[in-house]
């Protein structure tokens, strides 16, 4: 089946979301945190990234953690930790390596292109924008928007018919084993895996990756060798 379709992830697919919030938590520690030495410094900010969990986290529950054990110049509100993280977060924002020269390629190939990811509508939105992706896609569905996440079968099936293609005609390319790879696999679209921190669920049967990635400007190679997906 004639490919004609690509799903892509957003955190730690297209935004490199471990740069982002380790450089947010840099300067949350410079800012707002008592004075320390430099190496003390990336300590407890190798500590507040590992407590995040890759952003699976429920964000109040991360955030209270925060205000209980960070060593605050003046210690916040939550309401008020939640403002600074909506103010300075997005400011940290960086693509990920190779995406855009993925994205033109794939447009080149005559690819129709869709972002489903999973967060809250203007968290999501904002990142799409402050990245300057949203004009290169035929569709966006997140999770905010219509009331579905990811692994929910709806979602995928949502994304294929904003993007006019069937299930065998797609792939989506993310870096959650179960989210997007095993997912997806349960309507019939094929995974490419881009290895980023999460290990491959071995309870996760029926819905491996199709293929597996390490950097992004792997992504177009194969779409070239694979004319047909088989």
């Amino acid at each position: 089946m004639q490919l004609k379709a690509v799903m892509f992830d957003l955190d730690n697919t297209l935004m490199d979301r471990d740069y982002t919030f380790r450089s947010f938590a840099r300067q949350l520690t410079i800012e707002c945190l008592v004075p320390m030495a430099d190496d003390a410094r990336e300590k407890l900010v190798d500590d507040i990234v590992e407590r995040d969990a890759d952003g699976y986290r429920d964000k109040d529950g991360f955030f209270l953690e925060l205000l209980d054990i960070l060593p605050w110049k003046k210690h916040p509100e939550l309401g008020e930790l939640k403002q600074y993280y909506d103010r300075y977060y997005m400011s940290h924002a960086k693509v990920m390596d190779h995406a855009l020269e993925a994205l033109e390629a794939c447009r080149s190939m005559g690819l129709r292109l869709g972002i489903i990811t999973n967060g809250t509508s203007h968290l999501q939105h904002g990142k799409i924008d402050t990245l300057q992706l949203r004009d290169y896609f035929d569709a966006i569905v997140v999770s905010g928007d219509v009331g579905i996440r990811k692994p929910d079968q709806q979602i995928y099936l949502m994304a294929l018919e904003r993007l006019g293609s069937r299930p065998e005609e797609t792939v989506i390319i993310g870096d959650h084993p179960r989210n997007d790879i095993w997912g997806a696999a349960q309507v019939g679209v094929r995974g490419i895996w881009l290895i980023r921190k999460h290990r491959w669920d071995e309870g996760l049967e029926g819905g491996r990756p199709w293929k597996t990635i390490s950097e992004l400007n792997e992504v177009v190679p194969l779409l070239t060798e694979s004319t047909h997906l088989g």
